[in-house]
């Protein structure tokens, strides 16, 4: 029977690993956010072995169909490597190996060249990152899977901020997830969200301080 990992789950193992903080933070918006997730914590052999787990298990329980995985430089790199990893050991997998490849910054000029590197892209393809904020690198990489003449089949994500992007007084009508969904026509597959961030919240008495101030911000820039 194949291992199950629910989306609290996750947000207990951010916790754990420090990856998910409260507080006050300036994030790459400019906003001051409550809280922090930075999947560049996650930064051991045993806790990038078990991001791996939740990555396969979000792909597998989505149902998208996928022949490999595809991670934009550079966290991508490490994510779509550990997810292959996870894959093939996933027993519903039945003995299946994923082949995965990424991208560098620069294309190089000599040996095998290209920006590339990795399984040759074909078919359908899943874009691998640990959150989606402007778009850009989703938007790099499916221009990469369909210059090489693949599909890009969803993009799969550690955390869905559910935040709409702009200035306060012009927010977006939609988060950045919704806005890669409509401008690709893929879906985004999340191994958990803030709904699920705050979800955990209500249950623990540790972080009772924090919870109005992320309620409060959701309202203001939630989807």
């Amino acid at each position: 029977m194949a291992d199950t990992y629910t989306r609290e789950d996750f947000v207990q193992f951010a916790l754990e690993q420090g990856v998910l903080r409260f507080g006050e933070f300036r994030v790459k918006s400019g906003r001051l956010s409550p809280y922090f997730f930075n999947a560049g914590l996650f930064d051991s052999g045993r806790t990038v072995a078990r991001l791996g787990q939740f990555y396969a298990r979000a792909l597998l329980d989505s149902g998208v169909h996928f022949d490999m995985l595809f991670g934009p430089a550079y966290k991508g790199i490490p994510l779509s490597t550990s997810a292959a990893i996870a894959l093939a050991q996933q027993p519903d997998m039945a003995g299946r190996d994923v082949p995965f490849a990424f991208n560098r910054k620069e294309a190089k000029d000599h040996g095998e060249g290209g920006i590339v590197v990795g399984a040759p892209l074909q078919g359908d393809v899943v874009i691998i990152d640990d959150v989606i904020t402007a778009g850009t690198s989703v938007r790099e990489s499916v221009n990469i899977i369909r210059g090489a003449g693949a599909r890009p089949a969803a993009v799969l994500i550690a955390l869905d901020r559910m935040e709409r992007a702009g200035p306060d007084d012009a927010l977006s009508a939609h988060s950045a997830v919704q806005d890669v969904e409509q401008r690709y026509g893929i879906p985004v597959v999340s191994i958990a969200s803030l709904a699920d961030i705050m979800a955990v919240m209500e249950n623990n008495e540790a972080l009772a301080a924090h919870r109005q101030r992320v309620a409060d911000y959701r309202n203001k820039y939630g989807v």
